[in-house]
């Protein structure tokens, strides 16, 4: 793979806070005051420089979010397929750093032609992800279920929640990101990405791992804030991740996809217990 990233523009451009004003509103009467909020603005991916898809997204990590993004979609299938990942300066702007420019490399050029006339530029916002584009039929077409004989003890289980949120330092200022992480069998952080949504920030820990041409991985576990959707399985059996593990409860078609993807999907991940939806096996008894 040719050298793929140019560093993040300098100045407060991806700054993941804005300053805002605020009114609260308690027992004691009203006070106005200044605070931050988390950043949600648009992104456009361009491939050839051609567009491609807009994500609302918390700016950073933007290069990283696009190359999880593009592998998620099935436009390129491992590190080798990417070229230049770089944001796009306008001439007459150059404080404009929301355009991020991909150039594709070996097979990924040749069907560039039918993704892009596939695709006919989706918005994909914080919330929803892929919307549920690519069916579970569809995806048996583009992977086979996972056989990572991993295993993770539940006393490392317990532990995932809470290494998740000390990571999670824009959320401590803004209280409104969701977070992702990957961490080894044994507890140990790899790397951890804030979003608006919480399928940017996985698809922001993907990415970076995927820049650094370390798929598939299996031999880690994704820990997720909130609850877990189709599109967080979706994302995880594309990457090879065998082990999902949420503080909330996974959607009904997660579990369903869990399944078929042969991922452990825990929930409920809170103090000492959790529940186990697929796989089982992967989790040691105790």
């Amino acid at each position: 793979m040719s050298d793929p990233i140019a560093p993040d523009p300098p100045g407060g451009a991806l700054d993941p806070m804005r300053k805002v004003t605020v009114v609260r509103v308690s027992a004691e009467g009203r006070s106005t005051e200044s605070d931050v909020a988390a950043a949600e603005e648009p992104l456009e991916i361009r491939l050839h420089d051609r567009s491609f898809a807009v994500i609302m997204r918390t700016p950073g990590a933007d290069r990283e979010l696009a190359a999880g993004f593009l592998l998620a979609e099935g436009v390129i299938e491992h590190a080798s397929e990417l070229g230049a990942v770089e944001h796009c300066r306008h001439p007459h702007h150059p404080d404009v750093h929301n355009i991020v420019s991909v150039f594709l490399l070996g097979d990924a050029v040749a069907r560039l032609d039918a993704t892009l006339a596939e695709r006919r530029n989706v918005m994909a916002n914080s919330s929803c992800g892929l919307c549920g584009r690519v069916t579970i039929d569809s995806l048996r077409t583009r992977a086979a279920p996972l056989q990572s004989a991993m295993t993770v003890a539940p006393a490392v289980v317990h532990g995932l929640p809470e290494a998740l949120r000390a990571e999670q330092a824009v959320f401590d200022r803004t209280g409104g990101l969701h977070g992702a992480a990957l961490f080894s069998s044994g507890g140990a952080l790899i790397t951890s990405a804030e979003d608006v949504g919480r399928h940017n920030a996985v698809d922001k820990v993907v990415g970076r791992l995927l820049l650094e041409e370390r798929l598939p991985l299996d031999d880690v576990v994704l820990v997720v804030s909130g609850r877990t959707s189709y599109e967080i399985v979706q994302k995880a059996w594309l990457a090879g991740v065998p082990v999902i593990c949420a503080v909330s409860a996974p959607s009904s078609l997660a579990i369903e996809l869990a399944g078929e993807a042969g991922i452990t999907l825990l929930g409920f991940a809170r103090g000492s217990a959790f529940n186990i939806y697929s796989h089982a096996q992967r989790i040691r008894a105790l």
